[in-house]
């Protein structure tokens, strides 16, 4: 088996669609999401890296921001592409288990360990790098969330819950929508503009 076979095999993901709960997203968000994590993951690593440095002008918590963005970055990486630790044997399988649990969770994960390094040195490198994964982490929350309804289900739906609108030309009545016990609305004129008093 040649090396290019090895990376090729490292990168098809023949159960992808069953990993990720059979949900039926577009290719452009599955594909997307991906290309964003593994971005992201590099501009975290890069960055982060970046940050390290600020020990040079006295900024601990620069410091601890960046290797908290580098470890960030080290994560989505391992997670989105595998392929790119394959000297490491546990990665691939530890990527597998997270491909197989709910898309709310990688979103969850990534929108959360995104925050900490912009909170500890909020930067443009920090706010760029961590921005990407948590964008990465808002299009598996969507894609979670699954495909929208089409128009006449939607109208089908809103019927049988009661909060579909009456129909144009019907007669409405205006206390509908005030609670029971409320008293109606009076208008009078302004109070104390009498100019003869």
């Amino acid at each position: 088996m040649s090396f290019a076979e090895k990376i090729t095999g490292l990168l098809a993901r023949p159960n992808q669609a069953e990993q990720m709960g059979g949900i039926d997203a577009p290719w452009y968000m599955k594909y997307g999401g991906r290309l964003l994590g593994i971005v992201g993951a590099f501009f975290c690593i890069l960055f982060g890296l970046w940050n390290v440095v600020g020990i040079l002008l006295l900024n601990v918590s620069c410091l601890i921001s960046g290797i908290i963005q580098m470890v960030v970055g080290f994560v989505v990486m391992a997670l989105e592409a595998p392929c790119c630790f394959f000297c490491i044997e546990y990665v691939n399988d530890i990527s597998n288990k997270v491909d197989a649990r709910p898309l709310w969770n990688r979103a969850a994960f990534y929108c959360a360990i995104a925050i900490p390094p912009i909170i500890l040195c909020p930067g443009l490198g920090s706010i760029f790098a961590c921005g990407l994964v948590f964008g990465t982490g808002v299009i598996y929350g969507l894609m979670g969330l699954g495909k929208k309804a089409s128009a006449d289900e939607m109208r089908q739906a809103a019927v049988n819950s009661g909060f579909a609108g009456t129909p144009t030309g019907a007669a409405t009545n205006d206390r509908a929508s005030i609670v029971n016990n409320a008293q109606p609305f009076s208008f009078t004129g302004a109070v104390g503009t009498d100019s003869n008093v």
